[in-house]
């Protein structure tokens, strides 16, 4: 990506989750990268998560999930953003989610599972290399 091109991260928590803080850490940790971030806040459904990424014309849409549903979540929000014309935006996924789960989850076009312990410097660093390269 251009160096004076800000990427444009939305961190987003679909579903009934309600726990939030690790969103917001990894949020203030790109923020402090110099991406630009979207936070959509708590139970967000996958219409709303699009509705946003559409909205904000972001780079990289990342979900934060630990009640367990990212199954059936992830690739609903991956099926309606390429439906919406963001083909080509990263998604990436944390939280606690099973290792078994990765193939499904990137079948379905997650391009990175964090799981608890992963390192910001990681992320910050998987984003920056990874981000699509439009402006």
């Amino acid at each position: 990506m251009n160096d004076n091109a800000k990427i444009r991260v939305l961190v987003a928590k679909p579903g009934l989750d309600g726990h939030d803080r690790g969103a917001k850490v990894i949020a203030r940790a790109l923020r402090d990268a110099g991406f630009e971030v979207v936070y959509t806040g708590l139970h967000q459904t996958p219409e709303m998560i699009v509705e946003a990424a559409v909205q904000e014309d972001v780079h990289v849409i990342g979900m934060s999930i630990l009640s367990g549903a990212h199954n059936a979540l992830v690739p609903e929000v991956i099926d309606g953003i390429r439906k919406a014309g963001l083909e080509d935006a990263l998604v990436v996924v944390g939280g606690i989610i099973p290792e078994e789960d990765f193939d499904l989850l990137k079948k379905a076009g997650v391009s990175m599972v964090f799981t608890p312990g992963a390192s910001l410097t990681d992320v910050v660093d998987y984003i920056r290399k990874n981000a699509p390269t439009r402006v």
